[in-house]
Parts: C-alpha cells; structure tokens; sequence
C-alpha cells in the first residue's frame, strides 16, 4: 500500500481517557501493517490483539483501542499510554537485474525506508547528545566500564565524558579499618554527631571523630552533641535558677521574722519608757509625801522619820526605773536597727532570686535554639540525601520500576546499568541509554548537507565485511561498497570539461589480486601492468578486454 510518509514524530503519548481508560488513542504517524508500532501502558509493553487493537486509516493513521484484558492487565491505573513505532528493521524486497521493476513494490520499499529513518530519529532525539555548535575534536566516548563503574559522569575541560567522583552511600556507624568513599555518610555513636567524607579514605583509630587523626576528611553536618550540652547547661541554669528563688524565699521569711521581732522589742522599749515615767511620778508623789511629813515632823518625829526613810527608798526606785528605761529604749533602737538591715538584705536576695531566675529562663531559651538549629540541620541534611538518592537510583542489572523510596519514577531519573555498563536516564515513559556512542554513529555534516562515511586505506578495510558496507578508499581517493565477494568503486560516471560526460578513466598497475564476478565481463584501456605475484582470475565463460 502506497502512501506518503508525512514529516511527523513517530511517537504519541496520552493521559488514560475513554470508557474506563479504553480509549481510542488516534496517532498521527503512518503505519504500513498493525505490527508497525509498539504499545506501552505506563513501563509496560502491551501485546497486539491481546491488550489491545489497531485499526489503519485510508491515509496509514490510525487508533490503538486497549482491550478489556489491557485494561485489567497491572498497573490497573496507569498515567499514561505510549504509542511509538517499532517496524521491524529488514529488506524483504530485492530489485535484480532484468527483472520486474513495478512502482509500488518500489513505493512501498520507500515508505519503509522513510519509517526506518524517522524511528531512529525519534529514538536519537531522546538520548544525550552533543550540540551541533561543538567543536568538531569533542569526542562523546565514555571510558571502559571497568574505569567508569561506580563513579558519577563528569567532562573533562575540552568536554569530552569522563568518570567523576565515586557515588557516595549511607554507610550507617562509623568503623575503623572501612574504604569510605567521598560523599559517604556516617555516624558518629559515641556523641550522635554525623559527617560526610570529603576525601576517599581508609578509616582508622577510635571516636569521637572530631579527635580522630582522620578528623580533616570529614564535614560535620549534624552537631548532636553541641545540641546535648546545650540542652544539660539549660537544665542545670534552671536548676540553679530554681535554688536562687528558694534562697530569695528563705531570705524574705528571715527578714520578715526580724522585723516582727523588732516590733516587739519596740513595744516592749515603749511599755518600759511608760513604767520608768509611772516610776517617776511616784517619785514626785513620795517627794511631795516627805516635804509634807518633814512640816509636820514637829508633830510626829517618828512619822517624818519613816516618811524620810521612804521617800529616800521612793527616789532611788525612780532612779533605778529611769535607767531601765533607758537600756530598754537603747535595746529598741538597736533592734528596729537589725530589722532594717535584715529588711535591706531580704529585698538585696529577692533581687539576685529575679536575676537568676530571668538568666535561667534566657539559657532555657537559648538551649531550645540551639536544639531546634541542630533538628533542622539534621532534616536538611536527611532531606538531600532523600532527594539524590530519589534521582540517582545507584547500580541495578536491570530496570528499576520504583525509587528508592518505592515512589513512581520521574522524567530524569538515572541509573547505572550493570548489565550493559551504561548510563541510563527515564524519559518519563522507559528507560535509555544516556550516551550515543559517535564512533558507531554515521554523522552528517548539516541538517541539508552531507553524510560523512568512514575514510581509511585498503588495509584498513574491516576483516569480515558484509554485503553493503560503504566507506571511502584514500589510497584510491573514492568510495568503494562490498558487494558480498569483493570491494569496487563506487559511481563516478563519466567526466569531462564544464558539463561534459565523455571520460571513464581507469589505473594503469594492477596491485591487488582480483577476480571478474562469474557470469560478469569487465573492460579496461590499456597499457595494463598486472605487477609480479598479482593474479587477475577471469572465470570461465567470462571475458577481460583490454582495449
């Protein structure tokens, strides 16, 4: 069936959509037979008829239905179908010479070829690719997988692949006598502290790291311990903190007992102070009972005799009350003194109390900080290492289906392929090879300009060629394909002045040893030289004419 092959990707993808995710999925591309293309259902390749039909267009397009068995097939609920094409690379065809030549054989034999390109178009547009503006000496090789395996992919300054550092791990608690790579994660268990290696090194000694003699090849990204002593001199401030305030509370009630004992000596100096002037009252009173009794002494001698005696007994009673009111005011003194000295030290102990108190509460403070800095250094630190591992997924010998954390794959995943020792990205829909290898890869000049084929000398032909292989001859200076048995030239024609075809030239020597195809004539204008030990073998029935 002819059809013209549009300028189209070869490769639809769509969200679930239809009765129950059936579709149908229309692709744009043209197809020759249902078996042209492949069907994905998220990573998983679907099988024709089974999982799904192809009806075919007029104009070679069509539509993929996914049947009822796809559907059920896992995963039940896919993202995404995947329509690429997959014609089987081959030639069924073969034009001979003086047979039928008919054009749609001919067609048909061109379409297939156009589907050929545009398929490895598609898949070369998803792998990794250096920019036609490179210079032309860059050279996109990958070292040995010996060299390579377990290293991350850098480029060297001309920008050419080579291996970059080796791929770091978790590798748990720190040990002595382990090769640890740089970027390698480690604990340290006797403080709680983790540190990444910045150097590839074999451990040694003991822990704590930070005293190790290795301590300069590791960065500290989780500082435990600090957070610890943090959090013990907070405990121990507020301990303190706690003593301070029941000391201020044993000060206040001590000063609080003074100054009621000062009161009451107070009262009692007062009460004293009251008896030493009811004393002296009675002094007056017995003076002014002895002045009476002395008038009257003439009268009663014996009277003013005992009056004498008494107010003489009365005067030095008042003397002896004055003085003890004295001592008892001097006592009150010294006491409402004291009260105000213990008064003063209780308020001078209640201000030391709200100073520890308020310098305990700012080292609380400052704990809760540094512990709160350390857990969020921690989480960073957990959440990178999540997110690298999340996208390079380490070394598998076959395609991983999950992260690492078992979450679906991402577009830009990698994997190291243990199997073909590549690298491999996720497009989104499978899994690639990283690097097209352009020593294996024919280039072209320009998207409008040429191919550029293989160029060596005869010797350097390959040992076992096959039918088709096409290169360029430098000792010949012209192209030259193998036909199945032999090399020949390729074209050339006849040449001439401006646009003359009139020449066909040949050489003169022959070199090399060469047999005419059987069933095949050949012609040559002569002088011909066949050097010594050359043989040139016409078969029988065949002719050479040198002209």
């Amino acid at each position: 069936m002819a059809i013209p092959i549009s300028n189209v990707t070869r490769r639809a993808v769509y969200a679930p959509s239809g009765a129950g995710g059936a579709g149908p999925y229309a692709f744009t591309f043209e197809i020759l037979a249902n078996t042209d293309i492949a069907v994905y259902k998220d990573d998983t390749l679907l099988t024709l008829t089974t999982h799904y039909t192809v009806t075919i267009n007029a104009n070679g397009t069509g539509s993929v239905t996914i049947t009822a068995t796809g559907l059920a097939l896992a995963p039940v609920s896919p993202t995404q179908y995947a329509i690429v094409g997959n014609r089987a690379i081959s030639r069924a065809t073969d034009f001979t010479t003086g047979g039928d030549f008919f054009a749609n054989t001919l067609n048909d034999e061109l379409d297939q070829q156009t589907i050929f390109a545009q398929q490895n178009s598609e898949g070369l547009i998803r792998a990794l690719q250096a920019p036609q503006t490179d210079p032309t000496t860059v050279d996109m090789t990958l070292p040995r997988a010996t060299v390579r395996a377990n290293k991350t992919l850098a480029f060297d300054a001309n920008g050419d692949p080579t291996t970059g550092e080796v791929i770091g791990d978790n590798r748990g608690n720190w040990a002595a006598g382990v090769a640890y790579n740089k970027r390698d994660i480690v604990k340290d268990t006797s403080n709680g502290n983790v540190y990444y290696a910045n150097t590839s090194h074999t451990s040694s000694g003991s822990q704590p790291i930070s005293t190790n003699a290795d301590s300069a090849k590791w960065d500290l990204i989780v500082d435990n311990a600090s957070a610890t002593t943090s959090a013990t001199n907070a405990a121990a401030s507020a301990s303190a903190a706690s003593t301070s305030a029941s000391n201020a509370s044993t000060s206040a009630t001590n000063a609080a007992s003074s100054a009621s004992t000062a009161s009451t000596q107070a009262s009692n100096a007062s009460t004293s102070a009251t008896n030493a002037a009811s004393s002296a009252s009675s002094a007056s009173s017995s003076a002014s009972t002895a002045s009476t009794a002395a008038t009257n002494a003439g009268n009663s001698a014996t009277s003013a005799s005992t009056s004498a005696t008494n107010a003489s007994n009365s005067a030095t009673s008042a003397s002896g009350s004055a003085s003890t009111a004295t001592t008892q005011a001097s006592n009150a003194s010294t006491s409402a003194t004291a009260a105000a000295g213990s008064a003063s030290t209780a308020t001078t102990q209640a201000t030391n109390a709200a100073t520890s108190a308020s310098d305990a509460s700012t080292s609380a403070s400052n704990a809760s900080t540094s512990a709160t800095a350390a857990q969020t250094a921690q989480a960073a630190a957990e959440a990178a290492l999540d997110a690298f591992t999340d996208t390079y997924l380490g070394a598998f010998s076959s395609d991983p289906t999950l992260d690492n954390d078992g979450n679906a794959l991402s577009a830009g995943d990698l994997y190291f392929s243990t199997a073909i020792s590549r690298l491999k990205v996720y497009s989104g829909s499978a899994w690639l090879t990283a690097v097209v290898d352009t020593t294996t890869v024919v280039e072209k000049t320009s998207a409008t300009g040429s191919a550029k084929l293989p160029a060596g000398t005869q010797a350097q032909r390959d040992g076992t060629p096959s039918a088709g292989f096409l290169r360029f001859n430098t000792d010949l200076a012209k192209p030259e394909v193998y036909n199945g048995t032999a090399w020949g030239s390729v074209g050339g024609g006849a040449t001439g002045g401006g646009s003359d075809d009139i020449f066909i030239q040949n050489g003169q020597t022959v070199t090399t040893n060469y047999s005419i195809t059987a069933g095949k004539n050949a012609m040559s204008t002569g002088p011909i030289t066949v050097n010594s030990s050359i043989v040139v073998t016409v078969p029988t029935g065949s002719r050479w004419v040198v002209l």
